[in-house]
């Protein structure tokens, strides 16, 4: 924990936001969490647009968090392999209603825009 420790934080919603906030780390837990275990190159290729170098990093903290468990396997070529840890799988009803509100939301806009060009006509 100690990308958490050194920082300070001022509720438990800003430590909340830290270990999943930015733009990857909620897509990494969600494939994680609905689809199980998967290797690097897997989770690469379902989250189009990441960088190798920036899934390295998220995975990293997100191990370092105590979010993910990474287990390497003594083999050539290596094999490793990503899975939610308890702490990780307790996230999962957080992603799961964020999701259902962002459901709903885009429900919500779409339905705003289609009344306001039905109104422009």
């Amino acid at each position: 924990m100690g990308r958490i420790c050194i920082k300070e934080f001022n509720c438990e919603k800003e430590l909340t936001l830290s270990v999943i906030g930015g733009k990857w780390k909620m897509l990494i837990l969600w494939h994680l969490g609905k689809e199980g275990t998967k290797r690097f190159n897997e989770l690469k290729s379902l989250i189009p647009g990441i960088t190798q170098k920036m899934l390295v990093n998220q995975l990293r903290e997100l191990e370092e968090d105590l979010i993910i468990h990474r287990e390497v396997y003594p083999v050539v070529p290596p094999k490793v392999e990503y899975s939610l840890t308890e702490k990780g799988e307790s996230l999962m009803p957080i992603l799961e209603s964020m999701y259902e509100w962002g459901k709903n939301y885009m429900e919500t806009i779409l339905k705003r825009q289609e009344e306001e060009l039905e109104s422009s006509k």
